[in-house]
């Protein structure tokens, strides 16, 4: 088929514009390497634009001599795991009995689901209920609270309806099966696709969150890493207003201490963003191929 003047003109508009989207995601994580990599000084001052200048590891030194961070990076990685874990633990089965059109009281149990994906008590009641049934301040905490997404059980429970046959189940109930087998034995074994898209879900929510640690957490030993990387930005907001409020009084060398501090801490948040996000862009072309075919769950019908 002979391509005319407009497929040519459409087909080139089409690569600039996803040329100019591609440049526009991925400079941001670019600026963040050369960022960490940079004289910090440059970094607070907003001296780079495309290239690193005055190339040194400090930041990253400083990042690898900090307890605080190593100990929030294995926090992270035990609230991801761990919750990540419970999480699939209580969606597959939820999904999966949602998904029986034959269940006793499914719509009342759907509706109550979906209830509190718009409603919820508040964060005071939440907080009180969270330390009433002693959850405050646990190194278990983060991995159990918020370990359940109505917003996943529905997707889940779609995959269930849309890509397992009815018959499947009858024909293993008619040898015997029980619902746990059926479970355990037909859906799971078939759920590989949907299983890795959860696990993504949660274990972004779970890497990135850091509000549910500040609420719920008061013992710096259980931070995680976001967290640990919210209290390094406020240092270095803190070490600013000082110099701001107290310059007139502080020494040169007092003046001069207090300046690198803050720029170093600026060159850290940097170098500890890439650190932070390291582990999910590893992670994710491994399970791209089944994150597209998840988030098309639904679509097509038919």
């Amino acid at each position: 088929m002979k391509r005319t003047r407009v497929d040519v003109v459409f087909d080139t508009v089409n690569i600039i514009l996803m040329v100019i989207i591609l440049i526009i995601m991925l400079y941001p994580l670019y600026f963040t390497i050369i960022a960490s990599i940079s004289e910090p000084r440059y970094v607070a001052l907003g001296e780079l634009t495309f290239l690193p200048r005055g190339f040194t590891w400090d930041a990253y030194a400083n990042v690898f001599r900090d307890n605080r961070i190593w100990r929030g990076y294995i926090n992270s990685i035990y609230y991801t795991v761990a919750g990540t874990l419970i999480s699939l633990a209580l969606t597959l089965p939820a999904a999966y009995a949602l998904s029986k059109k034959k269940m006793r009281g499914r719509t009342v149990i759907s509706w109550y689901f979906l209830f509190t994906m718009f409603f919820s008590g508040g964060l005071i009641p939440t907080y009180l209920i969270v330390r009433d049934v002693g959850l405050l301040n646990k190194s278990y905490s983060l991995a159990v609270l918020g370990c359940l997404s109505v917003w996943n059980v529905v997707v889940t429970r779609v995959f269930y309806q849309s890509s397992i046959p009815d018959e499947l189940y009858e024909a293993a109930k008619i040898d015997g099966c029980t619902e746990f087998g059926m479970f355990f034995k037909i859906a799971m074994p078939l759920s590989g696709a949907i299983i890795a898209v959860m696990s993504l879900f949660y274990a972004v929510g779970r890497w990135n969150d850091f509000f549910t640690g500040l609420i719920f957490l008061s013992n710096s030993d259980y931070f995680p890493l976001q967290l640990v990387l919210r209290n390094i930005l406020m240092a270095g907001q803190i070490a600013l207003a000082s110099i701001q409020a107290s310059g007139r009084n502080l020494s040169a060398e007092q003046m001069l201490v207090l300046t690198r501090n803050m720029y170093l801490a600026e060159a850290m948040k940097y170098s500890l963003i890439f650190i932070a996000s390291a582990p999910l862009l590893l992670a994710y072309p491994f399970v791209q191929k089944y994150f597209v075919k998840g988030v098309m769950i639904g679509s097509l019908k038919g």
